[in-house]
């Protein structure tokens, strides 16, 4: 909670002091008469010595200024401070009793800040200076500019002697700092059972709600402190008490991983099948924040049918946040692997996304997918295949899984059209994954089907193929869009998409690359006019101008006969290492 900060304060009287006492100094030297008696000291001068005398404990000089001109003890500083609050911060308690005695008014005088003396005591912990206060009136709930009361701070310190003080002369125990919290919610955030016992014999409510309907239970159970939370369900509070939102003691222990908390608010008959307003049951919560052990104390207790009813599983929500070990214990107590978000939901997102494997794979969540995929998720059942989608994040390892598992390298985009499998086109400039990708069956000669062939092209502009907004897709760093609108007017061909200015620079690897996948091409006008640009392409026109080798046109045929299922288990054939090594382009 907030702090009362004196520091600051402090450095800036004491410099702004010294200047003072420089240029007091100054004035007595300046201004002497003729008979060598001093003027009339400034009044800056009589503030600075008041105050000095009230912070040094000099009570003499205290007393005599009292005396002699007593108004200078309400003298103003230009923080709203008057000599009463610097001997209550100080601890000076002799100098309080004499400023008291001389404005008894003065006891609840207020700083700007709206501290009063009472609350500038409480919070450095001067017992003296507090039971004079109180003795002299002071009232003890006053509260400063940030609702802080000195009943609070004394708990906020765990001072059990001034909190009991403090209640003895009347202190509201239920009244609200500026967060809305009491003085109880304090002691229990500190686990403080003795200051929870006082504060409650003297009246605190057991079950009151701050500024967001939080509970002090709640606020024990987020903050896993397990003393104060056994000690308040044994005084009877609420354990399925919910706040603004909906969330229970068992959602907030839950998120913040305390599995004692969970497990001994399980023991006392908390709900596990309360959800919060938006539809989350704890265990929705535990699989989100990858608490793995809490997942496994939460599901023997929940409702297989209320989990039916909900709008996302807990699996996807542990696969769309990483939380692989929290979607291991989901899989093994018989989650399904392969259930669908609602389509009302899946409608949120553009590639209307449905599987927890597709939310793993779109979420960079490459050890959530792969224990997905062991325990049997199919790779297509979403509208957009998490293998482009993975293909789009540029993850090689995760790539490799989705095709282990039987992905479709060719899988197409709804919003794209293209005569080249789409995966071509994310890849982009990654050379290593497009490798990956032709290795495992992608259709590397579909790239060179042009429509054109030889003839010219159409120019750029208005015979542009247009994306599924309508707008031209042929522009500077374009990707192909990941979503399920409507198909464009037109296929974009592999020569349109290679020549924009994003892709130009890599065409001359990208067409070698695609060439050592294929038997005999022929390149299209436009794709020849892009290597003649660079001398260093040439040999990669040269290479698809020359006659193949009959060894590399075997190999096609054979990869072609195998096709690309077989492809992927290439490596566990019954087959020669050296073969192996020859199919799979290596030799």
């Amino acid at each position: 909670m907030t702090k009362f900060i004196y520091s600051e304060y402090l450095s800036q009287f004491r410099n702004a002091g010294g200047k003072s006492d420089r240029i007091v100094s100054r004035q007595r030297r300046d201004r002497r008469g003729g008979d060598g008696r001093s003027c009339v000291m400034s009044e800056q001068e009589d503030e600075d010595q008041v105050v000095s005398a009230v912070r040094r404990g000099d009570v003499k000089a205290v007393n005599d200024l009292a005396a002699s001109a007593t108004h200078r003890l309400l003298k103003q500083n230009k923080d709203g401070w008057i000599p009463l609050h610097d001997a209550a911060l100080c601890g000076q308690t002799e100098c309080l009793k004499i400023l008291l005695n001389a404005h008894p008014g003065s006891v609840d005088k207020r700083t700007w800040q709206e501290q009063t003396a009472l609350l500038l005591a409480v919070s450095c912990e001067h017992a003296s200076c507090v039971r004079r206060l109180l003795e002299a009136g002071a009232d003890p709930d006053i509260s400063s500019k940030n609702k802080d009361t000195p009943l609070y701070k004394a708990c906020e310190l765990e001072n059990l002697d001034m909190a009991s003080l403090i209640l003895s002369y009347g202190a509201t125990v239920n009244q609200r700092c500026g967060q809305g919290w009491t003085a109880l919610h304090e002691a229990v955030s500190r686990d403080n059972t003795d200051l929870c016992e006082m504060l409650i014999s003297a009246g605190a409510t057991l079950n009151p709600a701050n500024t967001y309907s939080i509970a002090p239970l709640i606020v024990a159970a987020q903050r896993g402190q397990m003393r104060a939370l056994r000690y308040l369900i044994e005084r009877g509070a609420d354990v399925n008490m919910q706040t603004c939102d909906g969330f229970t003691a068992l959602h907030e222990a839950t998120k913040n991983g305390h599995k004692g908390s969970v497990a001994l608010l399980l023991t006392k008959n908390a709900d596990a099948n309360k959800a919060t307003y938006s539809g989350l049951l704890p265990l929705h919560v535990a699989a989100q924040y990858g608490h793995h052990e809490i997942v496994s104390l939460l599901v023997p207790v929940t409702s297989r049918a209320r989990l039916r009813h909900s709008w996302i599983t807990p699996l996807h929500l542990a696969a769309e946040h990483d939380r692989h070990r929290a979607a291991a214990v989901l899989l093994k107590t018989g989650a399904d692997v392969n259930a669908t978000l609602a389509y009302s939901r899946a409608l949120q997102y553009a590639d209307r996304r449905a599987t927890a494997l597709c939310f793993a794979v779109a979420n960079g969540g490459t050890e959530t997918a792969e224990v997905l995929l062991k325990a049997g998720a199919r790779v297509d059942l979403d509208p957009i295949s998490p293998l482009l989608i993975a293909v789009r994040r540029g993850c090689v390892r995760t790539v490799s899984l989705l095709l282990d598992r039987g992905a479709d390298a060719n899988a197409r985009i709804p919003s794209y059209a293209t005569p080249f499998p789409a995966a071509v086109a994310l890849c982009m400039n990654n050379l290593p994954l497009l490798k990956c990708l032709l290795d495992n069956g992608c259709d590397a000669r579909s790239c060179f089907a042009c429509a054109y062939g030889s003839d010219p092209h159409p120019t750029e502009g208005g015979s542009h193929p247009r994306d599924g907004s309508g707008g031209y897709v042929l522009q500077s760093g374009y990707m192909p869009p990941l979503n399920c609108n409507e198909p464009p007017e037109r296929e974009t061909q592999f020569c349109e998409w290679i020549s924009t200015s994003a892709m130009s620079e890599w065409a001359g690897s990208i067409v070698d690359l695609l060439l050592d996948h294929v038997g005999q091409v022929q390149l299209c006008s436009k794709v020849v006019d892009l290597l003649d640009r660079r001398e260093e392409w040439l040999a990669v026109k040269r290479k698809s101008l020359s006659p193949r080798p009959l060894l590399h046109l075997c190999r096609m045929r054979i990869r072609t006969q195998m096709g690309s299922h077989r492809l992927k288990s290439l490596t566990s054939l019954p087959l020669p290492d050296r073969l192996i090594r020859y199919l799979s382009l290596h030799d």
